[in-house]
């Protein structure tokens, strides 16, 4: 098993270049990194406890748990137990169970070690497809991803609320100024003459 390594600081997919005097890790940190920017927009808009990872999700969540009940997902993954020489021997016998039943099983894959936290540069480790399956199945499961898609929608919801005021608000504003319009435009109302006035309006009185 490949050794866990955290991302390069500022590695951006969308600029490194794919010659061939890149190196083949490189390549692999592309597809890494555009793997995590798609899982991140999925729980993004589904939360994780309705979301599904794999066909074989049940059999996965079944086997992690039985094979590693000390592993606590809510918690922050300890990398060194899994670059341990224990850790390696106990992730290769769980993930050789998948080598014919998941695609890619082994393909170096980007994990936050903190299910509370996003994907930064001190939250991100290099894991293999399985360790990523296993450990967020067992989060979607327990419902620790669902905070990311509440906070956009409480994000949303506040934008929405904020541009509803703002068209109230010019809307108040049109009304006043139309208003204000028709007021100015208006033609005066005749003044009604007082009783006096009609008395000494014509003849004058015998």
């Amino acid at each position: 098993m490949a050794t866990v390594a955290r991302v390069p600081e500022g590695f951006d997919p969308n600029t490194a270049q794919n010659h061939q005097d890149v190196s083949i890790e490189r390549q692999f940190a592309v597809k890494a990194v555009l793997h995590a920017q798609t899982y991140w927009n999925i729980l993004e808009k589904v939360k994780g406890t309705e979301l599904r990872l794999t066909k074989l999700d049940n059999e996965i969540y079944e086997h992690f748990q039985k094979d590693f009940p000390d592993v606590d997902v809510s918690k922050v993954i300890d990398e060194e137990a899994m670059k341990s020489k224990a850790g390696k021997d106990r992730w290769r016998m769980f993930m050789q169970a998948y080598e014919k039943k998941v695609e890619d099983y082994n393909f170096g894959t980007l994990m936050r070690n903190d299910p509370k936290a996003e994907y930064t540069e001190t939250t991100t480790i290099f894991v293999q497809r399985m360790q990523f399956y296993a450990i967020e199945i067992a989060r979607n499961r327990l419902g620790l991803n669902d905070w990311i898609k509440e906070t956009v929608d409480k994000e949303e919801a506040k934008k929405a609320k904020e541009a509803e005021k703002k068209d109230a608000s010019k809307v108040d504003k049109a009304e006043k100024a139309e208003n204000l319009e028709i007021t100015e435009e208006a033609p005066a109302a005749p003044a009604v003459p007082t009783e006096s006035e009609k008395k000494t309006d014509g003849a004058p009185e015998s």
